[in-house]
């Protein structure tokens, strides 16, 4: 079977328009309004909540008491990491088809998800300083990208992204003594080393000299369901929730394009030089290792023989396994 690059129409496959793709490149991010359904958004936000109240588990967080006060339940946590791995409900939302039909035109059309992380700024919580995507998640080549799904309006007063419009186009700068692997590391003349990598003091992140290359800072304000697509050497960042009464809660997952070796494994073990079989193949094919869906989400992984590879190898588990097409 010849290889279909692009997934199959949909009645409601969401099509970027090339302004919206010019302006991804540009500028270094999109925000593509109303992408999820209000319904759907309304659904993770009650099941993410569950988590933090304890009424879901959460793996490495020791259950609340039956006692705990609102407050306390709040102060759990502020992030969790990689949910899809044990969570169904988290894995569909990686995999949510109108996502992934933004993520085909951007750096597909072969999509690997990498990530899934949930934030809970409640008011007074949360913040990030200036960062680049790359400089924690190496791919090579480099085509990382981020999704940030809101679950309610993030504005400035409740701690919204803010980006360094255009500063997509900058290489990823390096932090001595981090010990990551960074983009073309050892390639750039005279490149600047930068230290305080995401603190939220301007003065001891020092990416933030960078930053205000570009201008002012640009606040990407955004309701409900809107999602945030941003490129990975885009500097942004977020401020901590400064509103009396309002939540800022996301999803965010990153991707990359599935034929990128992928070294990264959220800090996990994993055997070889490269974590792709950890990953799940989103869209499209690779001819490289990929993982399935733990909990049978519809993607390309679980289309495999129908994508026509020969051979591919394939990860269910955490276990290898060689299949023949």
């Amino acid at each position: 079977m010849s290889y279909k690059p692009v997934a199959d129409q949909r009645p409601n496959r969401y099509k970027v328009s090339t302004a919206e793709y010019a302006q991804y490149q540009r500028q270094g991010f999109l925000v593509v309004e109303r992408l999820v359904d209000l319904d759907e958004v309304e659904e993770l936000k009650a099941h993410v909540m569950a988590m933090l109240k304890g009424q879901i588990d959460v793996p490495g967080q020791e259950p609340p008491s039956l006692e705990a006060t609102e407050e306390e339940l709040v102060q759990r946590f502020t992030r969790v990491h990689q949910l899809h791995r044990w969570d169904a409900t988290c894995e569909r939302f990686l995999l949510h088809p109108r996502i992934l039909d933004v993520l085909e035109a951007l750096i597909g059309p072969d999509v690997l998800a990498l990530q899934t992380m949930q934030f809970f700024n409640a008011p007074g919580m949360g913040g990030q300083g200036w960062h680049q995507d790359s400089y924690y998640i190496t791919t090579y080549p480099d085509t990382l990208i981020g999704a940030w799904l809101a679950l309610e309006r993030a504005d400035e007063e409740n701690g919204c992204l803010w980006v360094a419009s255009g500063s997509n186009h900058e290489p990823i700068y390096p932090d001595e003594g981090r010990g990551h692997l960074v983009h073309a590391e050892g390639a750039f003349d005279e490149i600047e080393t930068v230290a305080g990598i995401s603190h939220l003091d301007d003065e001891v992140n020092t990416l933030s000299r960078v930053a205000r290359r570009y201008g002012d800072a640009v606040p990407v304000v955004v309701e409900a369901g809107d999602v945030v697509f941003f490129h990975p050497h885009l500097l942004h960042r977020s401020h901590p929730n400064q509103s009396p009464n309002r939540w800022r809660r996301a999803f965010v997952s990153h991707y990359c394009n599935a034929r990128s070796w992928v070294p990264w494994n959220h800090g996990a073990p994993y055997e070889g030089p490269a974590a792709n079989y950890k990953h799940i193949l989103a869209r499209g094919r690779t001819h490289l290792p990929f993982a399935r869906p733990e909990f049978g989400t519809p993607c390309a992984a679980l289309a495999a023989d129908a994508n026509g590879a020969p051979e591919r190898m394939v990860a269910s588990g955490g276990d290898m396994e060689k299949q023949e097409g």
